[in-house]
């Protein structure tokens, strides 16, 4: 509505006409029709609290990607870090009753490519979910909630510490939902739509035939975002899902590096990484298609510099650069995928050319 009008003022003055045309339900033409003041009033108090904002598309807080997406939400509230959402993300899905296995793969996963420099974005439900936050927490990387309730409403309850931590640690809760928003079953398939939109790809991990995880992945498809699926038995129902998203296309992993190296092309437009091209340095050949570090921009050189020594941290690069920690984990994530670098164990980055 508001891309196609020009303006949130424009768009309210459509009418319901022009409303009913964009798609907009019976209850939301009413409630524009005829806004509730009081509800308006402590939205607005609300997103003036620190740490919280309303963001509008259109607004150069809005997240690019979902605002590509088909019928973008009006109204997103964030709690947290609103600029994560334009980050490069990856979706992690699955049953809210997984097994121990698929609970454990979910959290590796999330761990692995959250320290690479991805965020983690997934549902804050029970299960993979919640797995997939806490082990990008785990790793000191970054992860987003969307969540299907307005957000002064956590759901599920259990969940409440565990969507504090995700703010704690740089993280963000999302709703398109306005605040007092319940949990009624019609919002979940509108979390799972945005989920999608977000992301660079979604992973599923364990979901069954009839799951809301298949939902997300179909329409990261339909979103021309790539679809990955962890395989399991054939004697695991949970697995059932995965399978059929194979069939029908997803791409079978079995790494955190199998995802990372399908989003390469991606992540190289995104952040506009520095270009790949054989090369010789000291006269020692380099892998195909790894540049000299003399062809990389300035700051990609000096980063890669500031591991000539020893291998380091992100947060002690972070001090010695000057850079922030969301465009350090962005680069060393390319200098990873091309070969410039490698992770050590206990998050440590060793420089390899």
């Amino acid at each position: 509505m508001v891309g196609r009008h020009g303006s949130a003022r424009a768009a309210l003055d459509a009418g319901r006409s022009a409303w009913r045309e964009a798609g907009l339900p019976e209850a939301a033409q009413a409630a524009l029709a005829s806004p509730d003041a009081a509800a308006i009033e402590r939205e607005l108090t609300w997103a003036g609290r620190p740490g919280n904002r309303l963001l509008l598309p259109g607004s150069p807080a809005y997240p690019p990607l979902l605002a590509l997406a088909p019928r973008p939400p009006v109204l997103l509230w964030v709690i947290g870090e609103p600029a994560l959402l334009a980050d490069p993300q990856l979706a992690v899905v699955g049953a809210r009753r997984p097994s121990a296995g698929g609970r454990d793969i979910a959290r590796s996963f999330a761990a692995q490519l959250a320290a690479s420099g991805l965020v983690i974005t997934s549902g804050l439900a029970l299960g993979i979910d919640a797995a997939a936050h806490r082990g990008a927490l785990e790793a000191g990387g970054r992860t987003l909630a969307v969540l299907g309730t307005g957000l002064d409403r956590i759901y599920p309850a259990a969940n409440r510490d565990l969507a504090h931590a995700i703010v704690d640690g740089r993280g963000a809760l999302v709703s398109e939902f306005p605040l007092g928003t319940p949990a009624l079953a019609d919002n979940f398939p509108r979390r799972n739509r945005v989920i999608a939109g977000l992301s660079l790809g979604t992973l599923v991990v364990e979901a069954a035939l009839a799951s809301g995880s298949l939902i997300t992945a179909r329409l990261a498809a339909e979103h021309n975002r790539e679809v990955f699926a962890v395989p399991g038995s054939i004697h695991n129902p949970l697995a059932r899902g995965c399978h059929a998203l194979i069939r029908e296309g997803a791409k079978l992993v079995e790494s955190a590096q199998d995802i990372l190296a399908e989003l390469a092309p991606r992540l190289q437009a995104l952040l506009s990484a520095p270009p790949a091209a054989p090369a010789q340095v000291s006269g020692t050949a380099l892998p195909a298609g790894v540049a000299a570090p003399a062809a990389l921009d300035e700051d990609y050189r000096k980063l890669l510099d500031l591991l000539a020594d020893s291998p380091a941290p992100v947060d002690l690069l972070v001090r010695r650069s000057g850079l922030t920690a969301e465009i350090v984990s962005s680069m060393l994530l390319i200098l990873e995928l091309e070969g410039y670098v490698a992770t050590a164990p206990g998050g440590l980055y060793s420089r390899l050319v």
